[in-house]
């Protein structure tokens, strides 16, 4: 596949597929070695040296400049073309539309995520308070946009995700005395007492304020609590099975013991996505992914408020108040057939969306052109892509950038698996 070799270049330069070396984040919570899917694509996308020894937690495929990709022919990390620095340079291989929306950058970022234990209890806030922050806080929150993104399973891939509807809610606060041990009975009460017809605003109030009691615990009435919590669930267990949530609960603590985290959990819904199930999130929703592979994609940003579950720094008063509180399970994407083979996760927000590409050995099938970019990924097998400017083969590894307006015609020569995230097409064609 001919690719562009410096910034600018000729017309049909621009129209090119570029092939994109990646990032690569080693977070403490990632997997370690060879058992990581992130470890499978970095190993082949990269021509590092590669420790075995490390987790890989996180592949960072777009423009972000904490984690950016550069052009294949120049990817030595230091002064090699960044995508960021050629999409400057050849802005219309974005689109008049994205262009014209978001400025001279791709407005997502793509990831594989390899998780062997949970991440922190976050949030991503919104885009008005996220020009607060970084502008009050440049050092912790890179960036000024909000970060709704979407998680499609690899594997089984667990999380926590959103507050619990208010009948389970009451359940939990009647099943979980810690919580009115920690927080009180007259504000427990008010939960237990709210009705699902009353005033949302009402119920909404009454769930921030015990939560943020809880998170706001200090650091010996957490432990007490959490220790009592876990003495109480061991004796049960021995008198019955513990519930999914239980289960988890208990083993939060061992991973992160007295981290107010760990009671927490019992506030949101404990979510298992099959492999091909994907899960959304708006900003200032609370989160934890727990433990799988997944292909994430979000807005460019890498801001996140952190609360529990980590040692990494906390804001839990911003993220206590930045919550929408909105109760209820999350709605589960399986994805609309699109053509034989393709599958689309399309998710409420105008920045971006993933196909999914199963084609069988043997098979061919066509991305058709749409008026923005994209970033295609090959996570198995070998195939042939063309465009009407380039062809070559494809194999696992292979993250390619492909701008607007250029159609994508694949044949495969063992059962490939490959996934294409490209802004929102409700975006792209709304009038």
């Amino acid at each position: 596949m001919e690719i562009v070799k410096e910034n600018g270049g000729c017309e049909a330069d621009r129209r090119r597929l570029l092939r994109l070396k990646c990032s690569v984040k080693d977070y403490a919570w990632g997997t370690i070695g060879s058992d990581s899917l992130v470890y499978k694509v970095y190993t082949a996308n990269s021509d590092d040296q590669i420790d075995s020894r490390r987790p890989y937690a996180e592949l960072w495929m777009g423009t972000h400049e904490s984690g950016p990709s550069y052009l294949e022919d120049d990817a030595d990390g230091s002064n090699g073309v960044t995508l960021r620095s050629w999409i400057t340079e050849n802005p219309e291989s974005l689109g008049d539309r994205v262009l014209e929306k978001w400025g001279c950058d791709l407005p997502f970022l793509f990831k594989v995520l390899s998780v062997a234990r949970p991440l922190s209890i976050q949030a991503h806030p919104d885009k008005n308070l996220a020009k607060k922050m970084h502008k009050a806080h440049p050092n912790l929150y890179k960036d000024d946009n909000h970060k709704p993104e979407m998680a499609l399973a690899y594997t089984q891939f667990e999380a926590l995700c959103g507050f619990v509807p208010l009948q389970e809610l009451k359940s939990v606060i009647r099943a979980i005395p810690e919580i009115e041990e920690l927080v009180g009975s007259e504000e427990t009460n008010q939960v237990l007492i709210i009705s699902e017809h009353d005033d949302e605003e009402k119920m909404k109030s009454a769930v921030r304020t015990i939560f943020t009691l809880l998170m706001s615990a200090g650091p010996d009435t957490t432990k007490q609590i959490v220790f009592k919590l876990k003495r109480r669930l061991h004796l049960e267990s021995e008198e019955r099975h513990l519930t999914d949530k239980e289960r988890l609960v208990l083993k939060l603590e061992k991973q992160y013991p007295n981290d107010i985290g760990v009671i927490s959990a019992f506030f949101f819904n404990y979510v298992k996505l099959n492999p091909g199930e994907a899960l959304y999130l708006g900003a200032n929703e609370p989160h934890a992914y727990l433990f799988g592979d997944c292909i994430e994609v979000m807005a460019t940003s890498d801001n996140v408020v952190r609360a529990g579950l980590t040692s990494k720094p906390l804001d839990i008063q911003s993220l206590c108040s930045m919550l929408t509180y909105k109760l209820g399970f999350p709605e589960i994407l399986k994805g609309s057939k699109i053509r034989p083979y393709i599958t689309r996760y399309l998710p409420p927000f105008e920045e971006f969306e993933v196909d999914v590409c199963d084609l069988p050995c043997g098979a061919s099938t066509v991305f058709p052109s749409v008026p923005g970019p994209c970033l295609l990924l090959v996570l198995q097998g070998e195939g042939r892509m063309s465009t009407d400017a380039s062809a070559d083969e494809i194999s696992m590894g292979d993250v390619l950038f492909v701008p607007a307006d250029t159609e994508i015609h694949l044949k495969s020569s063992s059962d490939l698996k490959l996934y294409r995230a490209g802004v929102n097409n409700r975006f792209l064609y709304s009038l």
